[in-house]
């Protein structure tokens, strides 16, 4: 499938031809089931309405499998995947990012890996790696349950994001 996917094409095109799409955008599978359950969509805003809808509801082990297919920051993603691509373009200021940044974002993905038992996620697209490091240092000190939330609500805006690159 190509890399846009138009809203009328989503709509009636396979479905597994359109789960493969989506899984680039989210690679928690209950999310994509979800999402293709509630075709056709009547516009673009019903479909980023029922994503969000759909993150408000992922059990914790479908938010750690879509973790699976995220890089950590500063890390490059390989592939040649759309997700692969857009995660390359989502973190590009972190390879422009001086080396004591690189550094401390190196450390402190590793402190919050030892502290949360996960990759850390945040919405790169938007944030200097400056920002990406504040918020990391921030989340540190959160409690497990408030991490978790901050994570979903990062993984629903990375898709979100990924979902109307997918429909442009």
């Amino acid at each position: 499938m190509a890399d846009s996917l138009p809203l009328d094409v989503l709509n009636t095109a396979r479905q597994d031809d359109v789960a493969s799409a989506l899984l680039s955008c989210c690679a928690a599978t209950a999310w994509v089931e979800a999402v293709l359950a509630a075709r056709p969509y009547a516009d673009r805003g019903a479909l980023l309405a029922r994503s969000d809808e759909v993150f408000a509801k992922l059990a914790t082990a479908d938010v750690d499998a879509a973790l699976a297919g995220h890089p950590r920051i500063g890390e490059r993603a390989t592939g040649q995947g759309r997700d692969a691509r857009w995660s390359r373009q989502e973190q590009a200021s972190v390879s422009d990012a001086d080396a004591d940044i690189q550094v401390r974002l190196r450390e402190g993905n590793v402190a919050y890996e030892r502290r949360f038992d996960r990759v850390f996620l945040i919405r790169a697209a938007g944030r200097s790696p400056q920002e990406m490091l504040d918020e990391l240092t921030r989340r540190l000190g959160n409690d497990a349950d408030t991490e978790a939330a901050e994570v979903r609500e990062q993984l629903r805006q990375i898709t979100r994001l990924r979902l109307e690159a997918l429909l442009t």
